[in-house]
């Protein structure tokens, strides 16, 4: 699908709020938007890294900044009602799994209390107004047995960071079926819909304990690559592959807000997933040198070993799919990562956007 035309006509001279805005993923909608010409406002934390992406692009001159705690109940719903948003992503969040057993009760408190507090402020918004909420794939009651999960499968959730996400879903059903409620549409002119999808690679990701940041440090440094899960299988994408279905999601809650109310997979299709050995092979064959090593970690926490979700009611429904590969994401990844020491960065994620948008 071209998305161009779709995407221009839905967010041109639009108001998005977009929470988590300073993020890696965050950065990327936030350039995307811009490109776009949305009316973007962002609400999130400051950016963590002194290399973040978000300062790279200069996120300030594409949006009004809002530097804010989420779980900041007032502020939050002061941002919403004042600049009346056409449209919300809610991108903020912890979103890491190991960190996540370390600050179990940051992770909770962030990620069920700060999305209740957005759903809190947006019941306050006298407007029409279509809302997606971005959970992740590990939402699901994992068995880590060879079985993509459906929408319609049970949540749970191991770790904290899994649980804490479950549960985010579990709130915005309850505010759905409670104060925005499909049958009662007219009323609030409310569409809200979750968005399920995770393992992203791309450029300018420079989070710890995340995969694709710890192999292009390694090799950066010609050192070798620690592994610690090489065998785990993931359902890869590359960024811009859930961020086209965020867009598009958006799009669709104007098209028909009752029909695509709910909740979405976003992920490649169901013979595309790759262990973490795999990807650092490839990821090093496209950088040109490098090597790797499997490392036992100082501290052994639980990760699931297999994940993969079922995209066909995204497919059938929602009429997205998948326009890359893994090996084609690993391979624009590292482009990026490469080229990003000699060319501007956001002429880069500009020169992919299009490219993406536009195949």
């Amino acid at each position: 699908m071209n998305y161009q035309a779709i995407f221009e006509n839905t967010y041109k001279e639009k108001k998005v709020l977009l929470t988590g805005h300073t993020g890696f993923k965050g950065s990327w909608l936030l350039s995307w938007l811009y490109h776009l010409k949305a009316i973007v406002k962002g609400y999130a934390l400051p950016a963590e890294y002194d290399n973040n992406l978000y300062s790279f692009i200069h996120g300030d001159m594409m949006c009004d900044s809002v530097i804010a705690d989420i779980r900041d109940k007032e502020r939050i719903k002061a941002t919403v009602i004042d600049f009346q948003p056409d449209f919300i992503f809610h991108l903020a969040a912890q979103p890491l799994v190991r960190r996540s057993y370390e600050m179990p009760l940051y992770t909770f408190e962030v990620n069920i209390n700060g999305t209740a507090h957005l759903l809190e402020a947006i019941r306050h918004l006298q407007k029409p107004c279509s809302i997606v909420i971005v959970t992740t794939d590990k939402v699901y009651e994992n068995k880590e047995t060879d079985y993509a999960y459906k929408e319609t499968d049970s949540l749970g959730g191991y770790d904290p960071y899994s649980a804490s996400k479950a549960a985010v879903e579990i709130v915005v059903s309850s505010y759905c079926n409670s104060f925005f409620n499909t049958n009662n549409f007219d009323n609030h002119r409310k569409a809200i819909a979750t968005a399920r999808a995770g393992n992203v690679i791309g450029g300018g990701d420079w989070a710890t304990d995340r995969i694709f940041p710890d192999v292009i440090r390694a090799l950066q440094a010609n050192q070798p690559v620690a592994i610690r899960n090489p065998k785990a299988v993931r359902p890869w994408q590359h960024v811009l592959e859930p961020l086209s279905g965020y867009l598009l999601l958006g799009a669709k809650l104007v098209e028909d807000p009752i029909k695509y109310s709910g909740a979405w997979n976003f992920g490649p299709y169901d013979d595309d997933t790759m262990s973490v050995e795999d990807l650092v092979k490839y990821a090093i064959e496209f950088f040109g040198s490098g090597e790797y090593e499997f490392t036992e970690p100082a501290r052994q926490f639980h990760e699931a070993s297999l994940l993969k979700l079922d995209i066909n009611k995204t497919i059938q429904d929602l009429n997205w799919r998948p326009k890359m590969n893994a090996t084609e994401a690993i391979r624009q990844t590292v482009k990026w990562y490469k080229s990003s020491t000699t060319e501007p960065v956001l002429q880069l994620m500009q020169q992919q956007i299009l490219q993406y948008q536009q195949s």
